[in-house]
């Protein structure tokens, strides 16, 4: 079996590869993308993010995948906002 990382957030190994490439911000944030959604539904996206941040960003401080884990936990962060759409009430 190839070894792909050792953190069961990144099971198929892509931010693992993506920190071992030299690409730009644009190839990770597709990399990014195609990570998230192989993600279970409702998993704590805070927490992946944070893994993975601790686990490659130290010794890649200045990869675009650093920049772009960053982004998306601070996007994480932020409280859910409400979008249009009617709103449903009890009563």
């Amino acid at each position: 079996m190839v070894f792909k990382g050792n953190i069961e957030c990144d099971p198929r190994g892509l931010i693992y590869e993506a920190y071992r490439m030299d690409i730009g911000e644009q190839e990770c944030r597709s990399i990014f993308l195609d990570w998230a959604l192989g993600t279970q539904l409702g998993a704590d996206m805070r927490a992946m993010l944070t893994e993975l941040l601790a686990e490659y960003a130290g010794d890649a401080p200045d990869h675009a995948m650093t920049a772009v884990l960053r982004e998306g936990l601070e996007k994480a962060n932020r409280p859910a906002v409400r979008r249009g759409g009617r709103s449903r009430t009890a009563g």
